[in-house]
């Protein structure tokens, strides 16, 4: 099964080795990796992972840490690999997004060549995607550096597992509607999101929105990609597995239990990928398809 995988996380060596003493200040990266699901990760375990399973290009990021030292060092890694590895990587940075000089390292990792943001924590950053005057900066930036943004999101109901939270369709549909111009992922599915595609409004709003498959064999049945597929969303569909703690191999799986066609699934394996990248690779910028009776939302009516 080739295909481009979206959503790893890979971790310095250094951050495995204190781990221990991050967790002490850093309470979201030790409920995430002290419970029974975690692995570590590193570029040398990623690539025979690769090369065994058929993904020929993987979109690799860090851990988003509250810290920006944390932050930056594994954004220095995450280059490092890039640079070390062209034809098999691509890279995403991470800040904390409220901090003070989060954009300039934004815009320092994508003077090295990075195409992205993310995959951030909501909730372990202290951000409200669904506030406008917590979000512009950074969708400024973004848009400016003609970068996209990946957010972890969950789905509203079933069970509970660390790292869940509490973001999902809603606070995600209002950052697109707050920042229509910006190329924003929303991970696990957009916890439901893409059903909303199917309201004509939304569907202009979500113009931008891409959604990954990380975590799916955790959370849906197969069948969800027919699903996806009569929606008529599957090509906003990217996937992504959550590397290190899932693999290619469960995707396969539901993949070929889900009963999609062969043209869905090479749009979710590799063409939706092949076309955001490209896009990301451009220098036009963001761009919206609004037109002027359907502008961004004002955050102080629609809150």
């Amino acid at each position: 099964m080739d295909h481009i995988d979206f959503h790893i996380h890979l971790y310095p060596p250094e951050i495995v080795r204190d781990a221990e003493k991050i967790s002490e200040s850093e309470p979201y990266f030790d409920a995430l990796t002290h419970n029974s699901v975690h692995k570590w990760g590193t570029i040398d375990d990623l690539l025979p992972r690769m090369e065994r399973d058929g993904v020929e290009r993987a979109v690799v990021g860090g851990f988003a840490f509250r810290d920006m030292g944390l932050c930056r060092f594994c954004n220095d890694y995450i280059i490092d690999c890039v640079k070390r590895y062209p034809e098999k990587l691509d890279g995403m940075c991470l800040v904390p997004p409220l901090a003070r000089g989060f954009d300039g390292e934004i815009l320092r990792c994508a003077e090295a060549g990075l195409i992205g943001a993310g995959e951030f924590f909501p909730e372990g950053q202290g951000i409200d995607i669904a506030d406008a005057s917590q979000t512009w900066r950074l969708a400024g930036v973004l848009q400016e550096a003609n970068l996209c943004v990946q957010w972890h999101t969950a789905e509203p109901v079933g069970h509970s597992y660390a790292g869940k939270g509490s973001v999902g369709p809603r606070e995600a549909a209002l950052f697109c509607m707050h920042h229509p111009e910006v190329r924003v992922i929303f991970a696990h599915l957009g916890g439901g999101l893409w059903l909303y595609e199917l309201m004509p409004e939304m569907k202009l709003y979500l113009s931008n929105a891409y959604y990954d498959l990380a975590a799916l064999p955790w959370l849906y049945e197969p069948a969800i990609l027919k699903s996806i597929e009569a929606t008529g969303v599957a090509d906003k569909f990217l996937m992504g597995t959550d590397f290190p703690i899932l693999d290619s191999l469960r995707y396969k799986k539901a993949i070929e239990m889900s009963g999609i066609s062969r043209e869905t699934i090479e749009k979710i394996n590799r063409a939706n990928a092949i076309s955001l990248l490209k896009d990301l690779r451009s220098n036009s910028g963001g761009h919206s398809p609004f037109s002027p009776g359907l502008a961004p939302l004002n955050p102080l009516i629609f809150p």
